[in-house]
């Protein structure tokens, strides 16, 4: 039988079990609801045994993000390893776990439900979070040099309204870089790739950060899913006054585009450095290898009546 998992279980199931609905078939205009199911298969495989394992895994699904909800999470861990669930200082779920010693491989098999409503698709946040000086400073991957801040005093001028100038930095970024994988790495900062004008979705949203906030917008890189795509997906979350709080807008500069309920959000931070969802240190004179599984899809839809 396979499982339509409207009924929130993670009990014994396999990822060949679940019945997935065809994202195309889905009318996402009239959707009220949707259900994924998120599956992560994480492997680290060692020559020979290792010490003074130090992990950190970052890929629960926030639990609350807007019209976003974690219904139920389940880890599994081969060999089972104690394991300590952690909120950072910007709300993200940090796995953390050690050992003394692992001899040849570890395994992380992660599942989650998560629930998206359409009703809530304006998402509202505490205007102590707009405050903070993190989204409005520049990090280590998001300083700008002389180009970024050329190009934010050019577009600063376009839109009086903050997001009808995010808007602008958006198209910007999209219409400047070209995607190209391999072009750069998790160290490759803006400014890099804005100059050589290549890079993947990371650095498209370390480009409208580092503009964005030169700008005075308060800016946030975003880590998570997005429906279709292979691999963990990077975007950008804009902060500007909404009376008495902040209202939060989600840009895809990848492609040119506001976030939809296609999106996952799986953890915000300054930059990449914030929100890497796999990190750790060990003891032995060689390293390991990674190799990542991933499946993201719908489960159910409900529309409206």
């Amino acid at each position: 039988m396979k499982y339509r998992m409207i009924e929130h279980r993670l009990d014994s199931v396999a990822i060949e079990q679940i019945a997935f609905i065809d994202e195309r078939s889905v009318n996402w205009a009239a959707a009220r609801s949707v259900t994924y199911v998120v599956h992560q298969h994480i492997r680290y495989t060692y020559p020979g045994p290792i010490a003074d394992l130090r992990q950190r895994l970052m890929i629960a699904p926030r639990g609350e993000h807007g019209g976003q909800r974690r219904i139920i999470e389940r880890l599994d861990i081969y060999p089972q390893l104690p394991t300590q669930t952690q909120s950072d200082v910007f709300g993200n779920d940090v796995i953390a776990m050690s050992a003394p010693r692992i001899e040849y491989g570890l395994d992380f098999e992660y599942w989650a439900i998560v629930e998206r409503e359409a009703a809530e698709r304006v998402h509202h946040e505490p205007r102590s979070v707009l405050d903070m000086p993190s989204f409005h400073q520049e990090s280590v991957l998001t300083r700008a040099d002389a180009a970024l801040r050329e190009a934010a005093e050019h577009l600063r001028p376009q839109a009086e309204d903050p997001l009808d100038l995010a808007y602008a930095i958006n198209r910007f970024v999209f219409a400047h870089m070209t995607y190209a994988f391999g072009a750069t790495d998790v160290f490759t900062t803006a400014a890099a790739a804005f100059r050589i004008g290549k890079g993947v979705c990371q650095d498209y949203a370390h480009i409208m950060i580092a503009i964005a906030r030169h700008c005075g917008l308060a800016a946030r890189y975003v880590s998570g899913h997005l429906l279709g795509e292979g691999g963990t997906h990077a975007w950008v979350e804009i902060l500007v006054p909404d009376g008495d709080g902040a209202r939060v807008v989600g840009f895809d500069p990848t492609h040119d585009r506001t976030v939809t309920m296609k999106y996952i959000v799986v953890a915000v931070g300054r930059d990449y450095a914030d929100v890497a969802p796999t990190s750790g240190v060990f003891t032995a004179a060689y390293s390991g290898e990674l190799t990542v599984r991933k499946r993201v899809g719908v489960t159910d839809v409900r529309y409206a009546a």
